[in-house]
């Protein structure tokens, strides 16, 4: 199913979203106002705030939050999506995209006032991702984290019935896999809340649901890694098989359920 994601432990497919940045940008949905809204709030974004954000891909979080004033380093690991983002980014002259993974990027001196980071920081190394952003803030500074799930809602006959195609064409899919309701998730936090140089830890949960015509839902599909890592042969049955699900029993048109959650953290210091 869409919802599978790889982790760090399959780094060579990191890479994979760099292949195709435009794609991406135009595919990918952008997040929730209230999520951004809430993001602003808790780490203060504005003018004189100094924002580092970790792969910011093609900028869809990083718009909105320039939108705030804040200054913002982004570093990106795909020159593609880097390239992406700073065209989005030219009226913001307070926004710097570099191009560098994260884990070998040299801290600068001056710390950062919050850190963040969406739908990306589970690619991250799990020995360094949650040291490193804690010594790239000041003491009392925010580490913000999105995770987005793929969650029950919208059109679920849909999203029942297309797992004949993923098992028939995904051998990676397991037997009678379901979507899951966010009331159902079980947020793991111990990472944060095990660290010793973190404090205060709080989730909040933000919905969407997106309607997609047949032609957008499969470019959103050639955005996922699990997806484009398929043999093309492969690949290309499950697309045509996802096709004519959609196009001969939902007319064309299919509604997804997304739930952001902003996982925030406190920088311990005084």
């Amino acid at each position: 199913m869409d919802a599978r994601e790889f982790r760090a432990d399959d780094p060579k497919l990191r890479d994979i979203f760099d292949q195709d940045a435009e794609r991406y940008e135009r595919a990918r949905p952008r997040y929730p106002a209230s999520l951004i809204e809430e993001l602003v709030q808790v780490t203060g974004a504005g003018p004189g705030v100094r924002v580092l954000e970790i792969a910011p891909g093609t900028g869809k979080l990083t718009v909105d939050l320039a939108g705030s004033g804040c200054s913002i380093t982004a570093v990106e690991i795909g020159p593609g999506m880097a390239a992406v983002a700073r065209r989005r980014l030219a009226a913001y002259p307070g926004v710097d995209v570099v191009v560098a993974a994260f884990e070998e990027w040299r801290l600068p001196p001056e710390p950062f006032d919050a850190v963040v980071c969406a739908t990306a920081f589970h690619w991250l190394d799990p020995a360094l991702r949650t040291p490193k952003a804690a010594r790239a803030l000041r003491p009392g500074g925010l580490l913000g984290v999105v995770a987005t799930h793929h969650v029950a809602g919208g059109t679920e006959d849909f999203f029942a019935e297309v797992q004949e195609c993923y098992e028939r064409w995904d051998p990676a899919t397991p037997p009678g896999l379901r979507q899951t309701r966010e009331s159902e998730l079980a947020t793991d936090t111990s990472e944060f809340t095990g660290s010793p140089h973190f404090t205060d830890v709080a989730v909040h949960g933000h919905a969407q649901e997106i309607t997609y015509t047949t032609e957008q839902y499969l470019d959103v599909l050639l955005t996922y890694s699990n997806h484009r890592a398929l043999p093309a042969t492969a690949r290309s049955g499950l697309l045509a098989c996802v096709r004519e699900l959609i196009d001969s029993r939902y007319d064309g048109v299919v509604t997804k359920r997304y739930w952001h959650e902003l996982i925030t953290a406190v920088r311990v210091g005084a």
